[in-house]
């Protein structure tokens, strides 16, 4: 669940970025290059790899919420082709206002795919894991996504990834959690 909320965080760039592009605000291309790599790097190469290798095979296995396992995993590969149209744009999305278009689009339908899958994942699937493992098996699952963690990332690398986020948050003007509080 920790990792989700990294997605998170990279989905309420993407609001903001669909909300200022949209009104025709010049934002620095990088912002959305290294905010896509984050997805690339971290939810899609990591996050739903791991899921894919270390959470959904007990779900076959046992003959549970498969088909919300399989809409799971080719949401993923969803995922992935809107990440890739959004690093493939968001350089000439300055200047192009087809690429702007597109770039746009991809982040609008990463925000729609991505909060109800996390939501299922939360509240359905991984609860369940649970009652599908023994105790020792669930410290395994742990123990196989730290140790890919820090292959991939080094130590602390949720929380280094974390920090690559916030910095693009600041970028952008949305590192400040009060500005989100309804205005009475």
């Amino acid at each position: 669940m920790r990792n989700n909320g990294v997605l998170m965080r990279v989905l309420v760039i993407y609001d903001a970025g669909i909300r200022r592009l949209g009104q025709d605000e010049d934002i620095e291309p990088s912002v959305f290059i290294q905010t896509g790599e984050v997805m690339r790097d971290f939810v899609h190469a990591y996050h739903e790899k791991a899921e894919e290798e270390q959470v959904f095979p007990h779900f076959k296995k046992a003959g549970r919420m498969v088909p919300l396992v399989e809409v799971l995993q080719a949401q993923h590969q969803l995922g992935q082709k809107l990440t890739d149209r959004i690093l493939q744009t968001a350089e000439s999305a300055r200047s192009s206002k087809t690429d702007r278009t597109a770039m746009i689009e991809a982040m609008q339908a990463s925000c729609t795919l991505y909060r109800p899958h996390m939501a299922r994942e939360t509240t359905d699937l991984l609860p369940t894991l649970r009652s599908l493992v023994t105790p020792a098996e669930f410290d395994e699952i742990g123990e196989a996504l730290v140790k890919r963690e820090v292959a991939l990332f080094g130590a602390d690398g949720l929380e280094k990834v974390a920090k690559r986020v916030e910095a693009l948050e600041k970028r952008i003007g949305i590192h400040d959690l009060s500005q989100f509080n309804p205005k009475s």
